[in-house]
């Protein structure tokens, strides 16, 4: 009896330091907070041991992650300098969130540390050393946020794919946030068909795509040179997430007559006149400055020609971060 109570009264103080954790995330920032014990790699046994918390950091007892909107319409706009902006702010916030709770934990007596947003210096370095140190769209499939869809993207029912992620690692035992009880990817391949690298192909039997993971960041380096990085395609025009009805944008939304229209209709095209003049303003152009944007006004069933150069230079599909998603149908 006396083990039972004790264990009660352990579990108990777990859970009401977990919502005390909850709400310094929530006064920090954060909109979505997991919690994923660091055995879950292991009982996944989909990344890499290298790439588990436990490698990186043996202390770990559960990794902390925390998400952030990219808020739609400011989405929508990709490529331009407003997304490129919130990008930007929103990858300032979650490293300093995570820095900010490490510390309110330490301060607790719980050893943790902060793992950054992106943690490569550059796409040029990330070219030549794929993958990143630790996968934060994992963690987050770990912490009960959501569930990895057909672009790699983590998938919440919050915000669909429109999230940026951090974790903290610590020595904390805290419970588990329960993992997503269905797959939240309807399997309708619009981020692939759309993609202005056309970064992705088909896996049967797989929820997850083949990622050509070279030829998306060769696509975003040319963005980065024109300051409207990054893309975005792949999470502006994926149906999933309860912000599309916020935004007005559940109904009625085709992204793929957006497209071929931008490009019959050129510059003048009334219906995207606000992307148009998103698109146009504060970035540096390439010479056909009336398009709305370089590959946004592109007929798609040009793209896969038009990208033949690149693929010689990037080589076949490979898959996202060096991961296999295992997880069938």
């Amino acid at each position: 009896m006396i083990k039972h109570a004790s264990s009660a009264h352990t579990n108990a103080a777990q859970s009401a330091f977990a919502a005390c954790i909850r709400k310094q995330a929530r006064a920090l920032g954060a909109s979505l907070i997991g919690f994923a014990p660091a055995d879950r790699w292991q009982d996944f046994d989909e990344v890499p041991p290298a790439y588990r918390p436990r490698a990186i950091w043996k202390h770990t007892q559960t990794v902390m992650v925390l998400g952030i909107p990219m808020l739609l319409p400011i989405v929508e706009s990709t490529p331009s300098i407003n997304y490129q902006e919130m990008y930007t702010t929103g990858n300032i916030l979650l490293d300093q969130m995570a820095y900010r709770l490490s510390l309110y934990l330490n301060e607790r007596g719980f050893a943790s540390i902060p793992m950054p947003r992106d943690g490569y210096g550059s796409l040029e370095i990330l070219l030549q050393k794929m993958p990143a140190c630790f996968s934060h769209v994992y963690a987050a499939k770990y912490a009960g946020l959501g569930t990895i869809g057909y672009s790699h993207n983590l998938l919440t029912p919050e915000y669909g794919p429109r999230v940026r992620l951090v974790s903290v690692f610590t020595e904390a035992n805290l419970p588990a946030t329960p993992l997503q009880s269905a797959e939240l990817c309807t399997g309708c391949g619009l981020c692939g068909k759309l993609c202005p690298a056309q970064a992705f192909a088909s896996h049967p039997g797989q929820i997850a795509a083949n990622y050509d993971a070279h030829a998306c960041t060769r696509y975003h380096q040319a963005l980065v040179a024109e300051s409207r990085f990054p893309c975005g395609v792949c999470v502006k025009v994926c149906p999933i997430g309860k912000d599309r009805e916020l935004y007005h944008r559940r109904h009625g939304v085709n992204y793929v007559r957006e497209y071929k229209e931008l490009n019959a209709g050129g510059k003048d095209h009334p219906d995207y006149a606000h992307l148009i003049h998103l698109r146009t303003h504060g970035s540096v152009l390439p010479d056909d400055a009336s398009a709305a944007s370089r590959v946004q006004t592109e007929d798609i069933s040009a793209l896969g020609g038009a990208l033949g150069k690149l693929r010689k230079n990037t080589g076949p599909h490979l898959e996202s971060t060096a991961y296999s998603i295992r997880k069938k149908r």
